[in-house]
């Protein structure tokens, strides 16, 4: 799936470039498919986990995945919505860019909880 749109509408950004780390709109752009790549790759790996895992780490890699989600949201919704081919505001956006560094982070510690 391609984010390449997701700064699209957003030509001039409102300070010093896109996301939290002021980048060029196509630093973002891969930036951005990045993060998603990894935390759906993460999101896979855990489905299939067998259900009977009683590891150590077990319900914290379960609380982790959980806020990997809500951290999330926003980039899976305009990934969910660019699929479908419906609206992406300007609203969702934004949130797209200063949610994309706390995603990163959430997926970063599911990846190191899975690796225990």
């Amino acid at each position: 799936m391609s984010l390449a749109f997701i700064v699209s509408g957003c030509a001039t950004p409102f300070w010093g470039g896109y996301g939290e780390n002021g980048q060029t709109k196509e630093e973002f752009t891969r930036y951005v498919e990045k993060v998603f790549r990894l935390q759906n790759s993460l999101t896979s790996e855990i489905m299939e986990l067998p259900e009977t895992d009683e590891t150590d780490n077990h319900e914290a890699l379960l609380q982790a995945e959980q806020s990997m989600q809500e951290a999330c949201g926003p980039l899976n919704e305009y990934a969910s919505r660019e699929k479908d081919d419906l609206n992406i505001g300007l609203l969702l956006r934004r949130r797209v860019q200063k949610s994309a560094m706390d995603c990163e982070q959430a997926a970063q510690k599911v990846q190191s909880l899975l690796k225990r």
